[in-house]
Parts: C-alpha cells; sequence; structure tokens
C-alpha cells in the first residue's frame, strides 16, 4: 500500500544520492572527468524521475549538490553538478512540454548557457581561479565564444543521449530488469 510505496521512494531516493555522490567523489580520482562524471550522476536522477516523482528527484540533487561541495575533491565539478547536470534531467520532460518547439529549444539552450556562464563566474570570482582566463591562451576573447559555441554542441549531443537513455530506460530496462525485481 501506500507505506511499501514511501518506502520504495525513500529507497530509490538513497541509492540515487549514493550512487550520485560516489561519482561525484570519483572526480578527484579519475583524471579529465570534471564533465563526464557530474553528468553521468544527473543521468542518474532520470530513474528517480520516473520510478518516484519529479519532487523526489529535485530533493536527491539537492542533497547530492551540497553534499558534493563538501564532499568531491573536484570543485568545478562539483559546480557543474550544481548549476546544470544535476538538475537538467529532472526538468528536461517538463522543458519538452513547451510549445512550439522553437520555445522549448530556445528555453533549453538558454538554461544551458545561463549554467555554465553562472558556473565559470562563481569558479572565477567567488573561487578565485583565474587560472581558467590564463588556459586560454592567446586567443582571448574569442577563444570564450569558441568554446560556448562548442559547449552547445555537445549539450546538443548530450540532450539527444538523454532523450534515447529514457526511452531505453522505459522499454527495456523497466520492462526487463525491474519488473523481475
Amino acid at each position: 500500500g501506500i507505506l511499501v510505496k514511501k518506502s520504495t521512494q525513500v529507497a530509490v531516493g538513497g541509492l540515487a544520492s549514493a550512487l550520485c555522490l560516489l561519482l561525484m567523489f570519483l572526480t578527484g580520482m579519475i583524471p579529465f572527468t570534471t564533465y563526464a562524471l557530474p553528468a553521468m550522476a544527473g543521468i542518474v536522477l532520470i530513474a528517480v524521475v520516473i520510478e518516484n516523482s519529479t519532487q523526489t528527484a529535485a530533493l536527491v540533487y539537492v542533497s547530492v549538490s551540497l553534499l558534493s561541495l563538501f564532499l568531491s575533491p573536484d570543485k568545478e565539478a562539483a559546480l557543474m553538478f550544481l548549476c546544470f547536470f544535476g538538475y537538467y534531467p529532472v526538468i528536461k520532460a517538463k522543458l519538452e512540454q513547451i510549445r512550439p518547439k522553437l520555445l522549448e529549444l530556445l528555453a533549453k539552450y538558454g538554461i544551458f548557457n545561463l549554467a555554465i556562464i553562472a558556473t565559470y563566474w562563481v569558479i572565477i570570482y567567488v573561487l578565485g581561479l583565474p587560472d581558467i582566463l590564463e588556459e586560454l591562451g592567446e586567443l582571448g576573447k574569442y577563444s570564450i565564444a569558441i568554446l560556448l559555441g562548442m559547449g552547445n554542441l555537445v549539450f546538443f549531443l548530450y540532450d539527444r543521449a538523454l532523450t534515447n537513455l529514457v526511452t531505453f530506460y522505459v522499454r527495456w530496462f523497466r520492462v526487463k530488469v525491474l519488473r523481475k525485481i
């Protein structure tokens, strides 16, 4: 009944939180995972949305975000989860209900670009890590626009991958694996 449903929600939320935190903790141990592992941690929240609710997924996102800021060795990765990868999979389905399609795309890309700009603003001006600007080298002002453009291309691929993962989860994993549990 209702008690089983609540206990299942708590269990799924707890397992998802633990898996997300493990992925965020690994960012400091596996080189070049600043973006990949926060993105993977966000993907875990898709199952929470589907199996529980957007509200439960939002609670997992908040708890993992806060704990990641303290526990993750890679603060840039923690900020990437907090500012984008953690909540985007949770709100993706709601964004895809926006009509017309052009407004949906404007909302998605607007959120992505604002999140990335905010993340790097915090990294540079709040955390005081201006080395990121120096890493851009001679191209200076153009490199920021080029990197943001490449980021939008990667976001396009990420968004498509999330759509495919949701389809896989609902049509195959949920039917073949979860049904047997």
